[in-house]
């Protein structure tokens, strides 16, 4: 019994662990994008994540393919556009904030798979999706005045629509593809389109301070390559509603890290949002497992 309820705790764990150090991320980002371009920062950080994880792949490189190539690049797309966006919005927001408006896409993946051909959301996700209106608009209220700037948490709600194709896309491909081979693509593709960003429209910077370098290091190698392979073996041992609950307690360590690093204070309405956002992602997840199954005959006449 105790082996076995070990072996629960432990995927759990690797999730939270997870959760901490991508929630560690969002200050350090902020602070070294006053040293780096955006799509160089992304490019330099998805070109080593791809390389170490094209590495461990190995001879799994075999198995490469048509699937592998339209599939996986897809799915790269779409994350180069998350991170675009969130590393854009992040220049013009304060980090809590952008942890925050991110988690929007546990809400946005119901209706995306929905659109994708699957099966349409249920009316919890309805209500979700209107409590987590209700606590963007909080976290966009300041003093009774609007604080929304669209480069800032605009492009902070766009990040969260391609995170949410993304994770569909993962959902829908990643169960006939080895998985690490799949996201190393994926980081090849973002990659590609973030370098050609970088050459198009950015200035290389000429060296970078010990600070910079050390942040990008740990961009990549911990908050990329270990966090991505930490949350696959997380969610493939958990049962989807505690792992989407866990991996949306980023959030709630982006602002605990920005509280503590880039002295962000949120005020009273600020922490309300966010109490609506964290409580329509619960919403999100936990109910669907409280409602009944349906008999096996009701499935196929449905």
């Amino acid at each position: 019994m105790e082996t076995t309820a070990a072996k629960e705790r432990i995927p759990k764990i690797i999730l939270l662990l997870t959760t901490i150090i991508w929630g560690s991320t969002f200050f350090i980002i902020k602070n070294t994008l006053d040293e780096v371009p955006p799509y160089f920062l992304l490019a330099v950080r998805f070109f080593f994540s791809a390389v170490i994880l094209g590495a461990l792949c190995g001879k799994k490189w075999k198995l490469f393919n048509k699937n592998y190539a339209v599939q996986g690049g897809l799915t790269g797309v779409f994350l180069a556009l998350a991170y675009i966006f969130q590393t854009l919005g992040l220049q013009n927001t304060a980090p809590g904030t952008n942890a925050f408006l991110t988690t929007v896409y546990c809400i946005l993946v119901p209706f995306v798979f929905w659109a994708w051909g699957g099966r349409k959301p249920g009316a919890y996700n309805l209500v979700a999706a209107a409590v987590c209106v209700a606590g963007i608009g909080l976290v966009c209220l300041d003093g009774g005045g609007v604080k929304f700037d669209f480069r800032g948490e605009g492009y902070t709600l766009i990040c969260g629509v391609f995170f949410a194709l993304q994770i569909v896309a993962v959902g829908i491909y990643g169960d006939k593809l080895d998985l690490m081979l799949y996201t190393a693509i994926q980081f090849f593709t973002a990659f590609l389109i973030c370098g050609f960003m970088s050459l198009l429209t950015e200035q290389i910077p000429e060296s970078l301070t010990p600070a910079g370098a050390g942040s990008l290091a740990y961009i990549t190698v911990m908050a990329t390559c270990l966090c991505f392979v930490m949350m696959n073996y997380g969610i493939k041992r958990t049962r989807p509603a505690p792992a989407a609950l866990i991996l949306s307690l980023e959030a709630v360590f982006g602002v605990i890290f920005s509280m503590a690093f880039y002295r962000e204070r949120p005020g009273v309405q600020t922490w309300i949002g966010f109490a609506l956002i964290f409580a329509a992602i619960t919403v999100g997840e936990v109910v669907p497992h409280f409602k009944p199954k349906r008999k096996p005959d009701e499935d196929v006449n449905s």
